[in-house]
């Protein structure tokens, strides 16, 4: 394994440090003052700051760094991985400026593989542009969505075309307005084998019977800069059977291939999180003084600043190894890795924010911080994608194969 960065990944590394430097950190406090101008909180990126840095991703060949085909910038895991490292480090801002943010990369990577040309041209041609959000509708209320087996939505044959009935929660970005398309996962045949009952269907925003409920909160937080996690209900929803992503019965195999790459995208942005987060533990440390010297004097803290760094690399290796695994023995081989990154980065970017939070004292549980909203943040990607008893459920069982296999 040779995690030594080539010469693209060189280039496209230094664009975008420079790009983070005198670009995007200095428009997060414009980013926040024209949100809050917005008469529709929920449509972020309809501000004008977001125009001019796309903009300028774009002139720096910054867009689209996520896909890997010739519809995107055509990059490996392992070259891509750096990237979106540091795109994590403004995570409400950064990968959206580059066209590589959440759910949006995973519906343009689902259209990709699995849409019809007609499809891709409708959709996946806009999405890539940046000309439109999405939303990606799997999770549900009245289910433990834990097992996608569960999803209780009816997707009906009707002649020409697909019915919809049921209901979503957790829908990430689907409160933006300008998320113009919706991937739902349901079930068409609830008497076929457990994974060939839910199929995929594309279903505009503006169709009749779809409702937006409400905004779910996280801690309190509403999200609105990421397009809010929406309550969505779908009432006799009739679309083209046309929309259908695949054949019947493909949802569940559709959903793993979309999952496998989001999962790592989330890890290499939280590692991001992660690294600012210790670069303020270490700003507050050296300026605040408490019992006759610097906290950054103080045993304890140094304690924790040392565990930090520690974890943050031997995670960053493992999120490395999986990316180089992905590109050589394909998501399928790296199954193992992609869990155990999954398991691994949430709980090590807790810890490290919340030892940065303390470093901060109340402050950091202020909203003049970043360390609250990424706490509240981070903690929900012990959900996304599968909780993290699933994916230690999945491991300890291939380790026990494996060991017995062995034995």
């Amino acid at each position: 394994m040779d995690f030594a960065f080539d010469a693209r990944t060189e280039q496209l590394r230094a664009s975008l440090l420079d790009f983070m430097d005198t670009h995007v950190y200095p428009a997060e406090p414009v980013f926040r003052e024209q949100l809050s101008q917005l008469d529709n909180r929920w449509a972020w990126d309809s501000v004008p700051i977001m125009s001019e840095l796309r903009a300028e991703a774009r002139k720096r060949g910054l867009w689209n760094l996520f896909l890997p085909g010739a519809e995107g910038a055509g990059l490996t895991n392992l070259q891509y991985a750096p990237l979106a490292e540091i795109t994590g480090r403004s995570g409400h801002l950064a990968p959206a400026t580059l066209n590589c943010a959440a759910p949006d990369t995973g519906n343009m990577e689902v259209l990709a593989q699995f849409g019809t040309e007609a499809q891709r041209k409708e959709w996946l041609e806009p999405l890539l542009e940046g000309q439109i959000r999405s939303a990606f509708a799997m999770t549900e209320p009245d289910v433990a969505s834990s097992d996608a087996t569960n999803i209780g939505t009816r997707i009906e044959r009707d002649g020409d075309d697909y019915v919809l009935n049921g209901r979503k929660w957790w829908i990430t970005g689907a409160m933006n307005p300008n998320a113009q398309i919706f991937v739902v996962m349901g079930k068409t045949d609830p008497s076929a084998s457990r994974h060939r009952q839910q199929s995929m269907i594309l279903v505009p925003r503006d169709t009749p019977g779809v409702e937006i409920i409400r905004g779910m909160e996280v801690f309190g937080y509403d999200d609105h800069d990421h397009g809010g996690h929406a309550e969505l209900s779908f009432t006799d929803v009739r679309v083209p059977a046309a929309n259908l992503i695949g054949g019947e019965g493909d949802g569940f195999a559709i959903a793993q291939a979309r999952l496998g790459p989001g999962r790592i995208h989330h890890c290499m942005r939280a590692i991001g999180v992660a690294e600012r987060a210790i670069e303020a533990m270490c700003a507050r440390a050296d300026e605040r003084v408490a019992f006759g010297k610097p906290l950054s004097e103080q045993g304890v803290i140094r304690d924790w600043i040392a565990e930090s760094r520690v974890k943050l690399e031997q995670l960053r290796l493992l999120v490395l190894k999986t990316a180089w695994l992905m590109d050589t023995v394909g998501n399928k081989g790296a199954h193992t890795e992609i869990q155990a990154i999954k398991i691994a980065t949430p709980a090590t970017v807790q810890w490290i924010l919340d030892k940065a939070i303390q470093v901060h004292g109340a402050a950091g549980l202020s909203q003049d911080f970043s360390l609250a909203a990424s706490y509240a943040g981070n903690r929900t990607l012990r959900f996304a994608d599968g909780p993290d008893e699933v994916h230690k459920n999945a491991l300890a069982k291939n380790e026990l194969r494996k060991q017995r296999e062995a034995r």
